[in-house]
């Protein structure tokens, strides 16, 4: 073996093991499993010595998952290169039905070496801090939702139904306490899920101001905030976008990004014939679903509202003519497919297709707090 070679390395990681296989270069290559080794730093960095006194280059890949990107944090600190793997792109064989840990080690580094494996972006330390903390709060927004429709599956079971208009308001609150039982036991159980809501509404609270406080010193923060230019791109929604999908201009075109995020037709074309079907959903699905739920705002006409004006005051001029482009085009379309017939949620669909690349273009117009340091 010669010292001055290039070895392609797959690592099968697990909580507790990593299971490491070579890849040799050249199309001829061996492939060989070198074998199991603990998942810790002082491990990693053994197997890293005794690689480099036998090859002089080491190319790392790994499969995305929980155990997050710590392992590429310490090779490339180390100095070599590491790629973080895209699971569900991994090109597989429709005839192998087992799946083991060396099995898996010997794939990456065989299809490492052949150039098949499709890398994912990896945010720097800061940002995946922002990104736990947004998805924290996305985290208790739901377990609100799953509390609040416990009290209501409870009340409907007992023929109690609300006769407002919206619920979880002050009268809604009045109207909960009023309520009366045949058994004791049923006013404990009212009180109880009141409590859990109270306590998640709380929680909810507590992570939405402390999003606000620690993306005001982020380095993506301008990029936030030239985002909510847009109509239906509030200061969440901006933030869980940034948090998810990072420096857009990472994409070299729009349409990367629209199917990145999922939201370009799926195919099944063959000669002369063309199928499309729904959206791929092969992309981030929290980034694809608060373009969706902002893409419901251009039902309405385009018009340059109080909030979105205090929004756009201190943004460049080129930012906040994209942003009304944006609203003009999208609102006519959205009434455009309307009127066509389409379904509102195909609609609905197509209008997030479309902020999506208006978001890709203000994000070429502002740069990150560092970047612009």
């Amino acid at each position: 073996m010669q010292e001055n070679s290039k070895i392609f390395v797959g690592l099968d990681t697990s909580k507790m093991k990593i299971s490491v296989a070579l890849a040799e270069e050249g199309r001829r290559g061996e492939v060989r499993f070198l074998g199991d080794i603990d998942n810790t730093s002082d491990a990693i960095r053994r197997l890293i010595r005794k690689l480099t006194g036998k090859f002089c280059e080491l190319l790392f890949c790994y499969e995305a998952g929980p155990t997050g990107y710590g392992l590429h944090r310490q090779i490339t600190a180390l100095g070599h290169a590491c790629s973080v793997i895209a699971p569900s792109l991994i090109p597989k064989r429709p005839g192998e039905h087992v799946k083991t840990n060396r099995r898996d080690a010997l794939t990456l580094a065989r299809l490492h070496r052949a150039g098949e494996l499709t890398t994912i972006w990896v945010p720097d330390p800061g940002h995946e801090a922002i990104r736990d903390l947004v998805r924290a709060r996305e985290a208790a927004m739901e377990d609100l939702r799953k509390k609040r429709q416990q009290l209501q599956s409870f009340l409907l079971r007992h023929g109690r139904i609300y006769p407002g208009l919206r619920s979880w308001t002050l009268v809604h609150a009045r109207w909960l306490s009023n309520l009366t039982f045949e058994h004791p036991a049923q006013y404990l159980v009212l009180r109880e899920y009141r409590q859990a809501i109270e306590d998640a509404e709380a929680r909810l609270e507590r992570l939405t101001q402390q999003v606000a406080d620690v993306v005001s010193t982020w380095s993506m923060a301008p990029v936030v905030e030239a985002y909510q230019a847009m109509r239906g791109v509030a200061f969440l929604t901006a933030v869980t976008f940034v948090a998810e999908i990072g420096d857009v201009r990472r994409f070299e075109t729009p349409r990367q990004l629209m199917a990145y995020l999922g939201l370009v037709p799926s195919e099944r074309s063959t000669g002369e014939q063309v199928r499309r079907g729904s959206i791929t959903k092969a992309g981030n699905p929290r980034a694809r679903r608060v373009l969706i739920e902002g893409a419901w705002t251009c039902r309405y006409p385009a018009r340059l509202s109080r909030a979105l004006q205090v929004r756009q005051e201190r943004l460049p001029k080129t930012v906040r003519a994209i942003a009304w482009k944006a609203q003009m085009r999208l609102c006519a379309r959205y009434r455009r497919l309307m009127a066509a017939g389409k379904r509102q949620t195909l609609v609905t669909t197509a209008i997030a297709r479309e902020m999506a690349a208006f978001l890709w273009a203000i994000g070429h117009e502002v740069e990150p707090r560092s970047a612009a340091a």
